[in-house]
């Protein structure tokens, strides 16, 4: 019996080298983020705004380095369907916390 793996037309598994690049950028975003926590340079709503910011960039690199989710032609379905969870779960959200506003002031005016 023949346990050899074949490639399959339009897949696209990482190498060693973009594995090593994500989890580098993962940690150095990490450490970043708390270090801005913990050293106290940055305070308030920025911090949260630089937060957030490297949170995405990490989101972004988690895509690219370990998802491998590109513009390529192969990757047009899997971008697809993210992009339909991404929109499924800010509408859920942005949803939601409209209608908790609005219960919560209609419930404050009485």
């Amino acid at each position: 019996m023949d346990h050899s793996h074949t490639a399959h037309a339009g897949d696209s598994h990482g190498s060693l080298g973009s594995y090593t690049i994500g989890f580098i950028l993962s940690v150095l975003l990490t450490a970043a983020a708390f270090g801005v926590v913990m050293t106290g340079a940055v305070t308030g709503h920025n911090a949260v705004l630089l937060i957030a910011g490297l949170a995405f960039v990490q989101i972004i690199v988690h895509l690219m380095c370990f998802l491998h989710m590109n513009t390529s032609s192969e990757q047009k379905w899997n971008v697809m369907a993210f992009g339909f969870t991404v929109l499924t779960a800010l509408i859920l959200i942005i949803g939601s916390l409209w209608i908790m506003h609005n219960v919560s002031m209609n419930m404050m005016s009485r």
